[in-house]
């Protein structure tokens, strides 16, 4: 095997060691806080939810880094994911509209699902996920607007934080656009 080849998969296997100690330590730190004040106070199940979705979401992101080389696709992946990670733990802890328990709340994980079906659809192809993730940050701007316009949560709360969310799924649209224009350019 060739020296830098090597050097390369070690420095690979470092950073995917450090990502998964990293969601492990996350875990962690409710457990902590909880020993120490009342004010954290999470269920077996919230261990277990959280769990599901963070090694859920690192194992997804390493299978799709085993399936292609090409980084802008990765890119977009990992991008995705982070996006939909800290949605779920965001609209989850706190809510993005009013208290986490509000309904306006369920649109965005109504918003999140459409963007998963949209990346079933295209079959997970780099163009494909490209408007899935297009769709995803549509869609998450259109519940913002809904919000407000309802009159739930505070306006300046909600569209600052959805903005922050449709910059990151707009933003993994355009690493995926950019891994579709790549794969174009492999086969010409």
């Amino acid at each position: 095997m060739n020296m830098d080849v090597h050097r390369d998969l070690h420095r690979m296997s470092r950073w995917r060691m450090a990502a998964w100690m990293a969601a492990a330590l996350l875990l962690l730190l409710p457990l902590i806080a909880m020993q120490f004040t009342d004010e954290v106070n999470w269920s077996l199940g919230d261990f277990v939810l959280a769990g599901v979705l963070l090694f859920g979401s690192l194992g997804i992101y390493e299978l799709a880094t085993r399936l292609t080389g090409n980084a802008a696709y990765r890119g977009g992946v990992g991008l995705a994911i982070a996006a939909t990670v800290l949605l779920v733990w965001v609209n989850g802890a706190v809510g993005i509209v009013g208290a986490e328990d509000s309904d306006a709340n369920r649109m965005y994980v109504a918003v999140l699902v459409l963007g998963l079906v949209g990346a079933f659809i295209a079959r997970f192809r780099a163009g494909g996920m490209a408007l899935a993730m297009v769709a995803t940050a549509l869609g998450l701007a259109v519940v913002a607007v809904i919000a407000v316009a309802s009159g739930a949560g505070s306006p300046a709360e909600v569209l600052t934080l959805t903005g922050f969310f449709v910059a990151l799924f707009a933003g993994s649209a355009w690493l995926f656009r950019a891994a579709a224009q790549s794969e174009q350019g492999d086969v010409a």
